[in-house]
């Protein structure tokens, strides 16, 4: 996923201390900030020495970001009050492209923290997020609730601009509409005090669930009730007990989604519900990890604001600037998915049903048995053992020979690694990029293990965002969370996770070829629908023949994987596909109902509500739960995707459409490459997206693709 996180996230000014004083700026009266001489020594205050601006690691520490916060803060005040109170003709310099370029030491830091507290937080970063999470909200406000600068971009001419100025111009006009600057004052002040407590909530919330992840960890005595892990596996979860302060023991720690990969190998099936439970009550325990209050303190609220913004719903508010438009839309999507990913997966289930009591087992098949099963059908229908598969997927050689390698092959991009750079965690690696002309174009970091201070889930974020104007060029971090080897032991990750360093690639690549003169369009800076769109169509070339020649290497051997095991992995495409996608569209399904309820009387506590919705869109399977249980739907309470998961689904409709494209027209060839390089990569959000999937493909997008490609269809 694409790691969203607002840059003007500000509220309560009052806390600020002294670390500057004030002078008044020539020929207005507002006073600018003046750093003193403690803060001149704060990494933050300029930009970094290193190459393309890339973090000083080596040199930021903790201690850095209130005082870059209260500075930055300041100055970003100061300087959206010049532009309001500006007696100047209003322009496009003097207010579009002044609010572009105003807060730059706050924007400096807060990207750098925001990576930290995902990926490597600590309890002094948790305490500052929730402290600035109000603070930043109420910065936010005070520019898009701002009459005086809302009434001089709606009456800017943008005859004279180019076109991305005059995008600017149009996108600045409806995100201070969207937020409300049009609104009486009173109503501002309740837009403004909602906003303040929900990013105050929402920051408790993750912070909650990062706790009830690493507590949630199943704690296993006996060695035996893991019978069917590999002994690297049981290693490993040795290890993380050892860590834990449980020597002799075996931790099994917790990954964001509902169903764990260990799953689909404990042949123990107490250890596999303990397993599946441990994952399910995760933040549902009543204790101090609970999640479920605050998350339904956060759907109320959002439903209030949207009542206040002159909208139904927060659904309704949140999509009228996504390519689905409305969320009407977006359930007609979800529902053409729903039904024939349901009837496949009850298909499914009577095959897994058929094997228990094939194999005598005695009872029905529930969540925890699902994966253990599905495994052994796949390997009954297919002959394919995931364990066959993983030691031709080493973590380093997948990425280099490729992942690295399918870009070079379409878009002819090149990598070296970086060992002379700092980095923010031992585990971290970095690499500098270089374009198809041989110059250098950016820096890449990736931190592929798991730890119990990093949020779950993979995603893609920037450190530097790339903008002409500002001479930047990108410098963007993967974030992973495969399963660190014991000391020794190579890194082996499952297809799936092979899939998901390609997807995660995506939005790099999306970063990478960003072509903007402004940061605020500039690559990855695009609907929640269309964000995903670059990171699902680079999965495909995991299975593009030469590119899994090229990777697909046995760890040991070094001998390419067999033809034959290809070929059942290639068979094996639309296996549990009922499966996965019902896991999916019912956590879609849940996300916009909770942000489609118009009245209060509509919401009920928590688990019934995500009953109720289940039942009413015919989600019956109980062996087939959502892929996110509401206590844990990080993505909708914690992130950027309220009323917005449905954009893995709407994407990968363009996706596959796109890719359907791509194979009528030559497949994998540099010609294509670029096309795709020139009409989706490399655009951001400079032009209508709906008219870019159209310029690239010629035509509108068709959801028959997607449905072959998950054998819904032929």
């Amino acid at each position: 996923m694409k790691n969203i996180t607002s840059v003007f996230l500000l509220s309560s000014l009052a806390m600020i201390t002294s670390c500057t004083t004030m002078k008044t700026t020539e020929n207005n009266s507002t006073e600018m900030p003046v750093p003193d001489a403690k803060m001149m020594n704060n990494p933050f205050m300029v930009k970094s020495t290193l190459q393309y601006q890339a973090p000083e690691f080596n040199k930021i520490k903790d201690e850095h970001f209130i005082p870059a916060f209260q500075y930055g803060i300041k100055v970003k005040l100061a300087e959206i009050e010049q532009i309001a109170n500006s007696k100047a003709t209003p322009t496009f310099e003097n207010t579009v492209l002044a609010l572009e370029n105003s807060g730059e030491v706050l924007s400096r830091a807060q990207l750098v923290f925001y990576n930290l507290t995902g990926s490597n937080t600590n309890p002094e970063l948790q305490k500052i997020e929730e402290e600035y999470a109000p603070i930043f909200a109420a910065l936010s406000d005070k520019i898009y609730l701002n009459d005086k600068i809302y009434q001089k971009i709606k009456g800017l001419k943008t005859s004279d601009l180019d076109s991305e100025s005059k995008r600017m111009v149009e996108l600045y006009r409806t995100n201070f509409e969207i937020a409300g600057a049009n609104l009486s004052a009173t109503s501002k002040e309740k837009v403004k005090k909602i906003n303040e407590e929900l990013a105050t909530l929402s920051t408790q919330y993750s912070t909650k669930l990062l706790d009830a992840r690493k507590n949630g960890a199943l704690l296993i005595s006996d060695v035996k009730e893991l019978d069917g892990l590999t002994a690297d596996e049981i290693a490993a979860a040795a290890a993380d007990a050892k860590a834990a302060g449980q020597s002799g023991r075996y931790l099994l720690s917790l990954l964001n989604t509902t169903q764990q990969p260990l799953l689909q190998n404990l042949k123990n099936r107490a250890t596999r519900e303990k397993l599946f439970k441990a994952s399910w009550y995760r933040a549902e325990k009543g204790n101090a990890d609970d999640t479920r209050s605050i998350l339904e303190k956060q759907a109320k609220l959002r439903m209030e604001k949207a009542h206040i913004l002159g909208k139904k719903s927060f659904a309704e508010w949140k999509l009228q600037d996504q390519m689905a438009k409305n969320p009407e839309n977006a359930m007609n999507l979800l529902a053409r998915l729903a039904t024939p990913a349901v009837e496949t997966a009850k298909r499914e289930s009577d095959d897994i049903q058929a094997l228990i009591d094939k194999q005598k087992g005695g009872f029905k098949v529930e969540p925890w048995d699902w994966n253990f099963y599905a495994e052994q059908v796949r390997k009954e229908k297919y002959d394919l053992d995931e364990n066959q598969i993983k030691p031709y997927f080493e973590v380093k050689t997948v990425l280099e020979k490729g992942v690295f390698y399918a870009a070079e092959k379409f878009y002819g991009i090149t990598f070296k690694e970086r060992k002379d750079l700092p980095v923010y965690h031992p585990d971290v690696v970095a690499y500098e990029v270089f374009d198809r002309d041989g110059k250098s174009l950016a820096i890449y970091y990736l931190d592929f293990y798991t730890r119990d201070n990093k949020n779950g889930g993979a995603w893609m974020s920037n450190f530097v965002e790339q903008s002409h104007l500002r001479d930047q060029k990108p410098v963007i971090v993967n974030v992973f969370n495969y399963q660190k080897p014991a000391k020794g032991k190579p890194s082996l990750i499952s297809y799936n996770d092979v899939t998901t360093m390609f997807h995660e690639f995506g939005h790099t690549l999306h970063g990478l070829f960003a072509d903007q003169k402004y940061v605020s369009i500039s690559g990855t800076n695009v609907p929640r629908d269309f964000v995903e769109f670059p990171s699902q169509i680079n999965e495909f070339f995991a299975l593009e023949p030469s590119v899994l020649k090229n990777y697909a290497l046995h760890y040991q051997t070094k001998k390419p994987m067999p033809q034959a095991l290809v070929d059942k992995i290639k068979k094996a495409g639309a296996f549990n596909q009922g499966y996965s996608t019902t896991e999916l569209v019912s956590a879609a399904t849940i996300d916009m109902n909770w942000h489609s309820v118009t009245a209060a009387s509509q919401f009920k506590p928590t688990l019934e509500f995500e009953k109720s919705v289940l039942a009413k869109y015919g989600f019956n399977l109980k062996e087939v739960p959502p892929r996110y249980h509401s206590p844990y739907f990080a993505h909708i309470w914690g992130g950027g995707y309220s009323a917005g998961y449905y954009a893995y689904m709407w994407s990968d409709m363009l996706n596959a459409d796109a890719w359907d494209w791509i194979s009528t027209h030559g497949g994998m060839t540099r010609e294509n490459g670029d096309r795709f390089r020139k009409y989706i990569l490399s655009v951001g959000n400079s032009v209508d997206l709906n008219q870019a999937f159209k310029d690239f493909t010629g035509r509108t997008p068709d959801l028959n693709p997607l449905l072959k490609n998950k054998g819904f269809i032929k």
